[in-house]
C-alpha cells in the first residue's frame, strides 16, 4: 500500500502555525519593541497571529515597536494575505513534484474554469496583481500623507498600502485613521485598496480580461460578487449615515459625513481600520457592524467571514427561491443545489464557531467587566479577520487573549480549509432506516 498524501487542509495549517511561530520569535526580541517596558511572549503571539491571519487587533500599540518591529509586523501581514493562495500553491509547485489531482482541485478551489486553469499562471497572476495594487496605493497615500505632513510619508503610504489591501488593518499611527476623517482623499484610497484586496483576484482577473477584449461577459461569479458587493456599500453606507448624522458624524462637513459613511461600510469587510472610534458609534450601528464583519468580503480574496457568495445563497435559500431540485436561479445562470448545500453548511460552522468563540470569551473576559455585547463584537471581529475593537483587545487578560488568538486562527486557516476540496469517502455500509421529524 502506497503512502497516502497528507490533507491539504493539515498543509495550510502547518503553514500558517510555522508563519506564526517564526513572527513571534521575530517580535519576542528586545530590538522590536520601543515602548515602556517589555513586550511579553503571549503579546508577541497575539500580534503575529493577527498579523499572519491579517485580522488587526491588537493587545499593544503598533506604534510603540521599533521600526524593526513595524517591519517585521508588515512582512507578516504580507505573508499571510498571500498565504493563503500564493505561498500554499508556491510549495505544491516546487519543481519536480507531481501534484496529485486533489491538490490541483485545492489550487484551482481560488479560480474559476472559465477565467483561468493553469495553477502556476494562477499563482504568478496573484503575486503580480497584489504588487501593482499595493505599489499603486503606496505613490497614491505617499501624496496624500505629504500634503497632510506625517512623518515619514513614504514608509506611512508603504505600511498603509500593503495592511489595506490585505485587509490587514494594522497601522502604525497611535489612532489608526481618525486623523483623517476629514480628509476623503486618504479614506478614498484606503477604501479601494480594501475593495480591490476583497472582491478577490478571480474577480480582478475576469474584469482585467474582459477590459482587453479577452472575453465577452463577465462569469457569474463575478456579476455575484460586485453586486453583493455594492450593495452592501451603498446600502450599508447609507444607513451609517442615516444612524449618525447626528451622532458620530455630527459636525462633520456633508462631504466628510458622506465619505465616513461608506468607509464604515467598506472597512469591517474586512480590513479594520478606524476612522470614528467604533465605541462612538450607536448600538444600531455596531449591530450593522457586526453584520457586515461576520460575512466579509470573497471567496478567492484576501478576506474574511462567511464571504458575500455563501450570504448570498443563504439569503436566496432562507427566502425560498430554491426550485423543486434544489437549484436557485440569478445572474442568468443556474446555481445547482451542491453549492447551496455547501453554503449552507458553511455558514453553520462560521456560526457554531463564532458562537462557542463568545461565549469562552465571555466566561474568560466577564468578570473583567466585559459586556455582552463587546465580547459578541470582538469575537466576531477575530473570527472575520477584521480587526475592529470596542477596545476590550487592548485589557484582555491571558485567558481571554488565548482565546481570541484561537479564534483569529479558526477564523483565517479553519474555514478556508474547508472550502478545500474533501477527499473521496467510502459507502457507508450500513443503509439506516428513513427518520420522520418534527421541523419548525
Amino acid at each position: 500500500m502506497g503512502r497516502s498524501e497528507p490533507s491539504d487542509a493539515v498543509f495550510l495549517v502547518g503553514f500558517f502555525a510555522l508563519a506564526i511561530l517564526a513572527g513571534t520569535l521575530a517580535l519576542a526580541v528586545p530590538a522590536a519593541w520601543s515602548g515602556p517596558g517589555g513586550l511579553s511572549l503571549l503579546d508577541a503571539l497575539f500580534i503575529s497571529t493577527s498579523a499572519v491571519c491579517v485580522t488587526g487587533l491588537a493587545t499593544v500599540d503598533i506604534a510603540d515597536f521599533s521600526r524593526y518591529g513595524q517591519l517585521a509586523v508588515l512582512a507578516l501581514i504580507q505573508a499571510g494575505g498571500l498565504g493563503i493562495i500564493s505561498f500554499t500553491s508556491l510549495v505544491l509547485l516546487l519543481p519536480g513534484r507531481r501534484l496529485p489531482f486533489r491538490r490541483l482541485g485545492s489550487i484551482r478551489s481560488f479560480s474559476l474554469g472559465d477565467v483561468e486553469h493553469d495553477p502556476r499562471r494562477i499563482v504568478r497572476n496573484i503575486v503580480a496583481f497584489t504588487l501593482i495594487f499595493e505599489l499603486t496605493g503606496a505613490a497614491a497615500l505617499f501624496g496624500a500623507f505629504s500634503r497632510a505632513g506625517v512623518a515619514d510619508a513614504g514608509f506611512a503610504a508603504i505600511f498603509h498600502s500593503v495592511s489595506a489591501f490585505c485587509n490587514a488593518g494594522f497601522s502604525p499611527f497611535r489612532d489608526s485613521l481618525e486623523a483623517f476623517a476629514g480628509d476623503p482623499a486618504v479614506l478614498g484610497i484606503i477604501a479601494v485598496l480594501i475593495v480591490a484586496g476583497g472582491i478577490g483576484f478571480i474577480v480582478i482577473q475576469d474584469l482585467e480580461r474582459r477590459l482587453r477584449g479577452k472575453r465577452g461577459a463577465l462569469s457569474a461569479h463575478t456579476k455575484l460578487v460586485l453586486s453583493v458587493t455594492a450593495f452592501l456599500v451603498i446600502g450599508g453606507g447609507l444607513s451609517f449615515w442615516l444612524i449618525e448624522r447626528e451622532g458620530a458624524f455630527a459636525g462633520m462637513a456633508p462631504l466628510d459625513a458622506a465619505a465616513n459613511a461608506a468607509f464604515q461600510a467598506i472597512t469591517p469587510r474586512t480590513a479594520g481600520f478606524d476612522a470614528v472610534p467604533q465605541a462612538a458609534l450607536s448600538d444600531a450601528s455596531k449591530v450593522l457592524t457586526v453584520v457586515l464583519m461576520f460575512i466579509g468580503g470573497a471567496p478567492g480574496s484576501i478576506a474574511g467571514g462567511i464571504k458575500v457568495s455563501t450570504f448570498f445563497l443563504v439569503v436566496l435559500a432562507a427566502i425560498g427561491r430554491r426550485n423543486a431540485r434544489g437549484e436557485i436561479n440569478a445572474f442568468g445562470s443556474r446555481f445547482p443545489a451542491a453549492t447551496t448545500d455547501r453554503a449552507l453548511n458553511y455558514f453553520l460552522k462560521a456560526g457554531l464557531l463564532v458562537s462557542a468563540a463568545a461565549v469562552a470569551l465571555g466566561i474568560a473576559e466577564g468578570s473583567r467587566g466585559a459586556g455582552f455585547g463587546e465580547s459578541v463584537f470582538e469575537t466576531v471581529s477575530a473570527f472575520g479577520t477584521v480587526g475592529l475593537s470596542l477596545g476590550l483587545t487592548p485589557g484582555l487578560g491571558p485567558v481571554g487573549k488565548l482565546v481570541i488568538i484561537a479564534t483569529m486562527f479558526a477564523g483565517r486557516v479553519g474555514l478556508v480549509a474547508l472550502a478545500f476540496p474533501a477527499r473521496s469517502s467510502r459507502n457507508e455500509a450500513a443503509v439506516y432506516p428513513e427518520a420522520e421529524v418534527l421541523v419548525g
